[in-house]
């Protein structure tokens, strides 16, 4: 398996509102899964974007997300480049769990 770089994501995992609790059950759903790391986070007042090095998992958290904590979950995709090997196109995924105001 290759070493990915640090800046490197797949994945970007929106949270609005963020809370404390959520981001300790990403966080302890990332210690479950060691290759899959955190390039970097970005706070936006009450808002908070995590980038991922899986679209996969981001996708299962997503879903752990909504179970757990009772919102909206939206994903979406942008096309990012084209392998020049194999001309497959290669997708960035965005995962939005907007929480409930309950």
């Amino acid at each position: 398996m290759t070493e990915k770089h640090s800046s490197y994501y797949e994945a970007i995992i929106q949270l609005r509102p963020a809370t404390n609790e959520m981001l300790r059950y990403i966080k302890n759903k990332l210690k479950q899964r060691p290759s899959v790391f955190i390039s970097k986070t970005e706070q936006h007042g009450d808002a908070l974007d995590i980038y991922l090095s899986s679209q996969r998992y981001a996708q299962t958290i997503g879903r752990g997300l909504k179970k757990s904590f009772k919102g909206d979950l939206k994903f979406s995709r942008q096309l990012y480049t084209q392998n020049k090997m194999t001309s497959k196109r290669v997708y960035r995924l965005t995962v939005l769990f907007r929480l409930n105001k309950n």
